[in-house]
């Protein structure tokens, strides 16, 4: 029988709300984690203005600037895969250790890359470290916070990305110039080695730890954000789910148990780049310039889009505690499919592939990224964090990670050569009807987990 998903209409009490001290623990290590989301979105928005100056230089082709942008998605497919497990065994924090410095060294490559092979393979690494990040920093986020404040802590990765994102367009126009594109990628490794000295002050996620049989040091872990009868109520609720699970195969990940969180998990990253957000990320810059703008134009008519990416997300966070998650994924990605429709019209009313206005091209792209940000662009990391059983989340989680990355390779990789095949128009509404039918299935699976237990999640969604 199906499973369909039920709305919550109501939220249990919760726990009694953190002291100030506890709070700016728990907003602290989020925070150091999140620099992981930045990072993510840094690394792969640099590109797009840095792209206008290696093109040139290294006389790419319309097909090597689409592999150039590919090959760190390529190293975050592989990175997600071998993350997954490594996160199980290692831990949380020693993933995001290792991916800290994967960063670092991979700003340096890409900087001082001599040609544009050099420069692939130091994006793959760059994409080792952001697929490890988007795997991990959401785990261990939601790990450690309360439920009551989860939703809203966990995005807090998302808004990074978005800040990440809005930092490399403004970094591209303050280095709009031939050799500026060196210091745009280079400029990544000082929020690499933040990151990894932030990281070593922190403590291990307390559910991997009592997954691991060391209750104490997880109690401890807990007492930094949590009253004693608070911490012991949770390890308590934990310890009860975790009696009732084996340890868990990627195979096994697949049986009817856990098959409606596994779809639920990979439709919601399916979605989430089958409205080709990173093919306005990537090339926005490019399809500016194609419309008529000029290179600075260009890169700050991006720069307001990833302005207004960032503001919306920053919205959504207020909101995501208090709205719930459905309405703003469902409401959000309905707005996505209407600003793709319009976006496509804008073309197909405008000739030689050029839109009708690139003042409202530049309007439409912002309506899309007002909508995306606080709907599939937070639901994306968040849902696939809170859905799975704290056992298996590292593994069940990179099966949507998997799929993210997987489209976006797929998608960086053909954007420039879709539009000469299909048209802007064409490229714009396919987006648009694979939106159309997430919004359709999700509307019938998604449950409402805003306020509710880990466990309690994970429960409800067995098959």
């Amino acid at each position: 029988m199906p499973h369909t998903a039920s709305v919550e209409t109501s939220t249990p009490p919760g726990p009694p709300p953190l002291s100030a001290a506890a709070r700016r623990s728990v907003l602290g290590a989020s925070g150091v984690a999140a620099l992981g989301g930045f990072l993510f979105g840094y690394d792969t928005g640099i590109i797009s203005s840095a792209l206008l100056f290696i093109a040139p230089e290294f006389g790419l082709s319309d097909g090597m600037q689409q592999v150039t942008v590919a090959s760190l998605l390529l190293g975050a497919i592989v990175g997600v895969l071998g993350a997954g497990a490594v996160t199980d065994a290692a831990g949380r924090r020693r993933t995001l250790l290792v991916g800290a410095a994967v960063f670092a060294v991979g700003a340096v490559a890409s900087a001082l890359a001599p040609g544009v092979e050099v420069l692939i393979v130091a994006r793959v690494l760059l994409g080792l470290a952001i697929g490890t990040a988007s795997l991990t920093v959401p785990a261990y986020i939601a790990e450690i916070a309360p439920a009551r404040s989860r939703g809203r802590l966990v995005s807090l990765n998302q808004l990074m990305i978005t800040v990440g994102i809005f930092v490399s367009y403004l970094v591209g126009y303050l280095f709009d110039d031939g050799e500026g594109w060196r210091w745009m990628l280079g400029l990544g490794l000082l929020p690499a080695l933040a990151m990894f000295a932030g990281v070593l002050r922190l403590a291990e996620s307390p559910r991997w730890l009592l997954d691991r049989g060391r209750r104490d040091e997880a109690r401890a872990a807990l007492l930094r954000t949590r009253t004693p009868e608070a911490a012991d109520a949770e390890l308590a609720e934990i310890e009860a789910l975790s009696a009732a699970e084996t340890r868990t195969s990627y195979r096994d990940l697949l049986r009817p148990a856990m098959r409606p969180a596994v779809i639920l998990g990979v439709v919601v990253a399916a979605t989430n780049q089958l409205v080709g957000v990173n093919a306005v990320i990537y090339y926005a810059p490019t399809m500016l310039k194609q419309a008529g703008f000029g290179s600075s134009a260009a890169i700050l008519s991006s720069l307001g889009i990833g302005l207004v990416n960032m503001c919306l997300t920053f919205v959504a966070l207020l909101l995501v505690d208090r709205v719930g998650r459905r309405p703003l994924l469902l409401g959000g990605t309905s707005v996505v499919v209407l600003a793709l429709v319009l976006l496509g019209a804008l073309y197909l009313m405008g000739d030689d592939g050029r839109p009708v206005s690139g003042g409202l091209l530049v309007a439409g792209l912002c309506l899309y990224i007002a909508a995306f940000a606080p709907s599939l662009g937070l639901a994306i990391w968040l849902i696939n964090s809170e859905i799975f059983p704290t056992a298996v989340r590292g593994k069940a989680s990179s099966f949507g990670n998997v799929t993210h990355w997987g489209l976006d390779f797929a998608i960086s990789l053909t954007v420039l050569t879709t539009i000469n095949a299909l048209t802007p128009t064409g490229l714009f509404w396919i987006y648009g009807l694979f939106g159309l039918l997430g919004v359709v299935y999700l509307h019938r699976k998604l449950p409402e987990t805003k306020g509710r237990s880990l466990e309690d999640i994970s429960a409800s969604l067995r098959g």
